[in-house]
């Protein structure tokens, strides 16, 4: 592993909500948040505050899609299996096996993957399902990520700024950060939902983002589902975590949720926000 980072966080706090929006009838949204040791796994509550020494953390938000109730059930079984497999690869790392982050990420996407394929094959009436997923793993100084679809995963560094650090699996994504969209351009692209990766889904071969990210005390994360991203540009993000305005009231991830359903509101919308102290 890479050294630890200087000034770097003794605690993590963290920050959930997800709403249906104001026009679907199903949250096909999940999110997760999970205290992981050598014992076992822990679910977190909505918000809390732990020391960082004592256990890793895995923050997640999964949008499902599918008909009927299939998208809802899709990213379930997304959250579900993280809290089910990941404690297995956890255990034998720290048993002193050496397993690099990106296999041991990848292998538990691919067994998502696996499963949600499987069952829209088996069933008719989830045929089709599949579910986006931005999984982070925490550690003392570093973040490590995996990441398939276009929920996003945001870095908020103390110095100012907010950068998008997952990559859209989209055209539209790929047309943005090669410098073709700007940012107003990407949102209103006919193409902007079409999905060349998801988990499930079209039986494709999966490839998802991996990333590391060093960070100190100070340093803010969002992880959001793409109903976020329609309701709130990236400086409406940064500002309603960093400086709400006073008419907002809640944790930061509430205030979020809260702006983005009543600017846009036509899709589930979720956020999870994290902080190091």
């Amino acid at each position: 592993m890479a050294e630890e980072i200087a000034d770097s966080a003794e605690t993590v706090r963290w920050f959930g909500q997800t709403d249906v929006g104001r026009f679907r009838k199903h949250n096909q949204d999940s999110f997760l948040l999970l205290a992981v040791d050598g014992e076992g796994v822990k679910r977190l509550g909505k918000y809390g505050e732990a020391d960082l020494k004592a256990n890793d953390f895995i923050f997640a938000v999964s949008d499902g899609m599918g008909g009927a109730k299939a998208g809802d059930f899709a990213s379930r079984i997304a959250i579900d299996k993280i809290t089910q497999l990941f404690p297995q690869s956890f255990r034998t790392a720290a048993a002193g096996i050496e397993i690099g982050f990106q296999d041991l990420l990848g292998e538990l996407f691919d067994q998502i993957h696996a499963e949600l394929t499987h069952l829209g094959f088996s069933y008719e009436e989830l045929q089709g399902m599949g579910a986006t997923l931005s999984l982070c793993w925490v550690r003392p100084g570093w973040l490590y990520f995996a990441h398939v679809g276009d929920s996003r995963i945001y870095h908020l560094p103390k110095a100012g700024g907010i950068n998008q650090v997952s990559h859209d699996h989209t055209h539209v994504g790929w047309l943005q950060r090669d410098g073709q969209l700007t940012e107003k351009a990407a949102r209103s692209h006919a193409g902007r939902n079409a999905l060349q990766q998801v988990l499930g889904g079209k039986n494709q071969k999966l490839s998802p983002h991996f990333g590391a990210i060093g960070y100190e005390s100070g340093d803010r994360f969002l992880i959001c589902s793409d109903g976020l991203v329609e309701g709130l540009f990236d400086r409406g993000m940064e500002r309603i975590i960093r400086n709400p305005a006073p008419h907002l009231t809640g944790t930061p991830a509430e205030m979020l949720v809260t702006e983005a359903v009543q600017t846009d509101g036509k899709d589930n919308t979720t956020a999870v926000v994290f902080e190091m102290a």
